[in-house]
């Protein structure tokens, strides 16, 4: 069964503005969910200026051995990113949709401030529902 471990949001400035966990095995601590979101926002800038492609846009794809990352970068340059079972398909269309979410739940949410963390029940109640939506047809893949 694919599985979808964590899910981040990351505001420009590199703050992480949103962390769900999905059970996964290692189960990680405010500090260590910190750290992997700052560490992937450095690398997604080092990466965009490193590349010898021009107009490239970062990393969107990390392979590892026990996990893929996978990264959806808005034009504001909010970065939303995925962190899966090796092989997982369909991440892109999944944090499109997260993408999707943010902005009908959180950024027209008059109570939000930009580049705050979110705190918005709706925005949770509908990713949760994505989420397993997403679950249920890689089940049926």
């Amino acid at each position: 069964m694919a599985a979808i471990y964590s899910l981040y949001i990351i505001n420009k400035s590199g703050g992480l503005i949103f962390y769900k966990d999905y059970g996964s095995k290692g189960r990680m601590d405010t500090n260590d969910s910190l750290r992997v979101a700052s560490l992937w926002h450095s690398m997604h800038a080092i990466s965009q200026q490193l590349s010898p492609t021009i107009g490239c846009s970062g990393i969107e794809l990390l392979e590892a051995d026990t996990f893929d990352l996978h990264c959806f970068q808005s034009l504001t340059g909010t970065k939303f990113f995925v962190v899966c079972e090796p092989g997982t398909q369909h991440m892109e269309a999944l944090l499109k949709v997260v993408y999707e979410l943010y902005t009908d739940y959180v950024l027209k949410n008059p109570f939000y401030e930009m580049e705050m963390p979110i705190r918005c029940e709706l925005f949770d109640i509908n990713l949760t529902q994505a989420v397993q939506k997403d679950r249920v047809a890689l089940l049926g893949r």
